[in-house]
């Protein structure tokens, strides 16, 4: 039962999402050429929503639904590794036409040529975990 929970806010997440076109490769390609306010909007109050949220959970002691206070872990510093990650990320974005989240969403919307990109994400991210302790972390 608790997983339906988690179901239903996923799907109400993706009517949003869809609804509000933050899953738009139209959208997506105005924001990454400055032609549009739109997804900037969507992304800056949806950072501005986060930073509040994290710090009311922090401040109130918040528990996961298994009733273990949440803990969140101070960010490791470096400039050099979050401009890295955040233009490959960036890239990736470019390229496919959406972020992680919205892939999943746009496959329920019927844009089933997302199956290729979701697939090669998830390559990339066994890679990942095959070469990591190669990496200089």
């Amino acid at each position: 039962m608790k997983l339906l929970k988690y179901l239903f806010v996923g799907m109400v997440f993706g009517i949003i999402l869809v609804k509000s076109e933050a899953v738009s490769w139209y959208r997506i390609y105005e924001m990454f050429k400055f032609q549009s306010f739109h997804m900037y909007g969507i992304i800056g109050s949806a950072v501005f929503l986060g930073v509040i949220g994290v710090a009311l959970m922090k401040r109130s002691g918040l528990k996961n639904i298994e009733g273990h206070k949440i803990n969140i872990n101070p960010k490791e510093k470096g400039f050099t590794r979050y401009l890295l990650g955040g233009s490959i990320f960036g890239l990736g974005w470019a390229l496919a036409g959406a972020c992680p989240g919205p892939m999943y969403i746009l496959v329920g919307a019927g844009v089933f040529s997302m199956l290729i990109v979701i697939a090669a994400a998830l390559l990339g991210t066994f890679v990942y975990g095959v070469i990591k302790d190669k990496l200089p972390h």
